[in-house]
């Protein structure tokens, strides 16, 4: 499979959540271990360090790699956005 121009095959994935990039570890292995780590302690977002906000979070991550998660997430995305412009529209 030949490099796409402009394209930097070593570089860390990133992700951007509320405008801040974050890399990604390089390692596949590391990047599906870090989202089932975020989500599994979400579940127990009722302690005082863990919170909730870990398990989308981790579904984020896990979206990088998986296309089961990533079309969840996109599907979420776009209900999201329809969802602002029929509030918008009744504004």
């Amino acid at each position: 499979m030949a490099a796409q121009p402009g394209r930097d095959d070593d570089a860390a994935p990133t992700i951007t959540v509320f405008g801040r990039t974050f890399r990604l570890p390089r390692s596949r292995g590391l990047r599906v271990g870090l989202g089932v780590m975020l989500i599994v302690l979400g579940i127990f977002g009722f302690l005082p360090v863990l919170g909730f906000w870990m398990i989308p979070l981790g579904l984020l991550v896990l979206s990088y790699e998986f296309h089961l998660v990533r079309r969840m997430r996109r599907r979420g995305i776009v209900h999201w956005e329809r969802r602002k412009g029929r509030r918008k529209r009744r504004d």
